[in-house]
Parts: C-alpha cells; structure tokens; sequence
C-alpha cells in the first residue's frame, strides 16, 4: 500500500511539474505574439488554456482522492495540499498568457506603439520565477524559493517603468495612443501579476518544506 501511494505521489508530482511548463510556455508565446504582432499565435494561446483547465481539475482530483484514500499525515499531507495551491497558482498564471493574447489581438492590426524594451525583460523574468519556482518545488529547495520571492522586487520596477513610461511620454502627450498604450499597460500588469502568483508558489514551497508561514512576512527570509 505505502509504495503504490508513493508512485501516486510522483504522478501528482510530474503532472504539477506538466502544468507549470505549460503555463511558462504559455507566458513565452503570448510575449512573442506581442513582439511580432501575430495575431494566429495569440489565438493558439487562448484556445490552449482549455487543456490548461482540464489538467486544474485533473490535478485537483487526484489531490483530494489521495487525501480521501490514504489519510496521509505531517510531510505527506504538506506536499498534497502545497500541490493543490500550486495548481491553482499556475492555473491562474496560464488564465494572464491568455489576458497578454487577448491584448495583442486588440493592437495586432495597429503600428507598434514605441520599440519593446521593458515588456520583454519582464516576460523573461515571469519565465524564470515560474521556472525556478516550480524547480523549488521538485527539489524542495527553500534556497531557491526565498530568490524567487526576492525576485518579485525587479518585477515591480519593471513593470513601473512600463506604466511610467506610457502614461508620461505618449497618453499625456497625445490621447490618440491611448489605446494602444493602454494595452500595453495591461499587459505589462498581467506580467507583474504573473510575477506575483510565482511568488505565492514559493511561500507555499517554504511551508511545505518548513512548515513556517512567510506570506506577508517578509522579516521571515532571513
């Protein structure tokens, strides 16, 4: 009984480390749809998150079966009950690919706006904190789940480098950008958000390895 709950355990294990590639190939398209205005990637994108959705209800699934099941204790229920909010973390990541593809379609039509500097750089680190948080996770690296978190700072800056940008240099100095400043506001906010979901992942990574709580107790890193 004890090994064939163990080999449940790698499945729901490699079916998280599944949907966290899928939410990090997701973020890499959606930013390449934007870069090259190609409006038949961005609509891939879109109607991937169905599978997207499916594998979130596959994985909820399996969690709550094996804690129904086996009634597993300390460790065992941490690493199950971490794996559901992941889940639902990397759900919510791939749901803002699809907001960053629903952008692009907006503008796709239209000259882009001024040369994509920030946007990029931010997608690039979203992609890493996806990476690197669920390789935290795999590993059970508390290390690397505390870079994640400290991670989120450059996303911010980033991301108010975008708006300031946007707001100061191009709305307020000619309304008629304003569309297509404003979907690249958005998308430089999806971004951010994306950034902040991953950091979620790695809190919850520090609880299931520690047991101790850091969310909005950033004292705690130390």
């Amino acid at each position: 009984m004890e090994r064939h709950f163990d080999e449940e355990l790698k499945d729901l294990f490699q079916e998280i480390l599944k949907m966290g590639i899928m939410a990090q190939e997701a973020i890499f398209k959606s930013v390449e749809a934007l870069k090259n205005r190609d409006k038949r990637q961005a609509q891939e994108i879109i109607s991937a998150d169905d599978k997207i959705d499916a594998l979130e209800l596959e994985i909820d699934e399996k969690c709550i079966d094996l804690i129904a099941r086996h009634q597993p204790m300390a460790g065992d229920l941490r690493f199950i009950t971490t794996g559901m909010k992941i889940n639902a973390e990397l759900e919510r990541i791939a749901d803002l690919a699809v907001d960053i593809s629903q952008r692009v379609l907006e503008i796709a039509d239209k000259p882009l706006l001024k040369p994509l500097i920030d946007i990029p750089k931010l997608s690039v680190v979203a992609q890493n904190m996806v990476r690197d948080s669920i390789e935290a996770f795999v590993k059970k690296d508390v290390v690397l789940a505390k870079k994640v978190i400290l991670a989120d700072s450059e996303a911010d800056k980033l991301r108010n480098s975008v708006q300031d940008e946007l707001l100061n240099d191009y709305i307020a100095k000619d309304c008629s950008t304003a569309p297509r400043a404003v979907a690249l506001l958005l998308i430089s906010r999806h971004l951010e958000r994306i950034c902040d979901h991953t950091t979620n992942i790695a809190e919850d990574v520090v609880y299931m390895v520690e047991g101790k709580v850091i969310k909005h107790h950033p004292e705690k890193l130390a």
